[in-house]
């Protein structure tokens, strides 16, 4: 791709295409790979951490690959957009990395995490305008247990941060954590491995509901390409009371009922209330 598309919802069953909110077009020093970016809010300003590179990928020959990947900032007044490249370049040039996550704490202060080369399991501080790293990489203690992976998702609940991501790049698993950088527990799976594909996923809260926001390979008949495709798939996230997550299986029914149980989630919120 070389486009970055926004979607918008109140039900997460209806969507809003927006249409691009930024493209590699737009760039002077990336002109490929439109891959997983990330989005925050802060200072009044939208603010979206991107990847995209140079070269090219050989997959047969991989010593052939000229590939390279940056982690670029762009800036809005809107979540929608349009966005625009705020300081021309990406953050570092090396490590070559990709599928920023990026958490802002309670205390304003903003953290990225990352897939790089030989840089997994590091996270950059990053200057209170969001524009710059501030310090050194911080090599995390994950406890003794970093298996491959790539697209991490940060995120806190009720004082605990979680790391989560695809481990081995198809498990969905995570660690759990008094501060945002760490030392890291080791959890175990959120999600399993699905038919040997791959899975990138994000976890928010909306309406009060968690949700697990993942991707499926599917047959899609109606694409000129006969390979299996990627789609969007939702499930909800349901915690213990110790805060370890229970295991999420994947449903064809996802969150096509949120709307319904938002509704009587209300209806009983003003009942307690009254």
């Amino acid at each position: 791709m070389k486009d970055w598309y926004t979607f918008s919802s109140d039900d997460l069953v209806n969507w809003t295409n927006h249409g691009p909110s930024l493209s590699v077009d737009q760039l002077s020093w990336a002109d490929n790979y439109a891959w997983a970016p990330d989005a925050a809010y802060k200072n009044g300003k939208y603010y979206l951490v991107f990847p995209a590179g140079t070269g090219m990928k050989d997959r047969k020959n991989p010593k052939n690959s000229t590939k390279w990947m940056g982690i670029g900032v762009a800036v809005s007044d809107s979540p929608t957009g349009p966005f625009k490249d705020a300081i021309g370049g990406p953050l570092w040039k090396d490590p070559y990395a990709n599928d920023p996550s990026l958490f802002i704490d309670d205390d304003g202060k903003a953290y990225l995490y990352f897939h790089g080369t030989n840089s997994d399991y590091y996270v950059a501080e990053m200057a209170d305008d969001l524009l710059s790293v501030k310090g050194d990489f911080y090599k995390m203690d994950m406890g003794g247990y970093e298996p491959k992976m790539e697209g991490p998702w940060v995120f806190k609940r009720n004082g605990i941060y979680y790391f989560t991501m695809p481990e081995k790049n198809r498990t969905l698993t995570y660690y759990m954590a008094k501060s945002p950088k760490g030392p890291w527990k080791y959890q175990g799976a959120i999600m399993e491995e699905e038919a040997n594909s791959n899975n990138h996923h994000s976890i928010v809260e909306f309406k009060g509901q968690w949700i697990l926001f993942y991707h499926r390979w599917l047959d899609t008949p109606e694409s000129s390409c006969k390979k299996k495709q990627r789609h969007v798939a939702a499930e909800y996230l349901y915690f213990n009371d110790d805060g370890t997550i229970q295991k999420v299986e994947r449903t064809a029914q996802g969150v096509s009922d949120f709307a319904s149980k938002i509704e009587k989630t209300e209806k009983s919120s003003a009942s307690h209330a009254q």
